[in-house]
């Protein structure tokens, strides 16, 4: 009886085909997933030089902010516009190379913001308004300007506002639940 109806000379000419079959798709599957890997430490990288940059800029207008806010109110004579720009211009330069549109714009608009603080206060010849309100009211400004910067932020970057709806999972158990309050 005969076991198949492959000739003995044929089995080694199978085999072959098989091994070719079986290493191309072996091929096709490690270049797939070197792809989706590199893909993958890209986005991280553009994430991450991103993130870095926005923070460290935000934490630069932050101080710039304060340290208006402290001089302003002991009295003291601003930082000087030079000052301002050597402070921030570390950190303002990588944004404005990696930021997208608005990002850039809003970041931008802090800037100017925060260097026409940094400037003498002159409020355009009006009458009745004092340099010290005008110095005030543009100091107020700068969080609303800020919230604007730091929403182009969280866009770009797909910062969510909420938190997840459903809780991770702790270990294959059930999720925590929250303890009644007693009346």
């Amino acid at each position: 009886m005969r076991v198949s109806q492959i000739p003995w000379w044929g089995l080694p000419l199978v085999a072959v085909v098989f091994a070719l079959a079986g290493a191309a798709a072996a091929h096709l599957v490690f270049a797939r997933n070197s792809e989706l890997l590199n893909r993958t430490i890209r986005d991280r990288r553009w994430y991450d030089e991103r993130n870095e940059a926005y923070c460290r800029l935000l934490a630069a207008f932050e101080h710039a902010t304060q340290r208006l806010r402290v001089t302003f109110e002991s009295g003291e004579k601003p930082p000087t516009a030079l000052n301002y720009v050597d402070q921030i211009g570390p950190a303002l330069m990588p944004v404005r190379l990696l930021a997208s549109g608005p990002v850039r714009s809003a970041a931008l608009a802090v800037h100017l913001q925060l260097e026409r603080l940094h400037g003498e206060m002159n409020p355009a010849g009006v009458a009745g308004v004092q340099p010290q309100t005008h110095f005030r009211e543009l100091l107020a400004q700068v969080p609303l300007v800020m919230q604007q910067f730091e929403a182009a932020v969280r866009d770009e970057l797909g910062i969510m506002d909420t938190p997840p709806k459903s809780l991770p999972s702790r270990n294959g158990r059930a999720p925590l639940r929250k303890a009644k309050e007693v009346p």
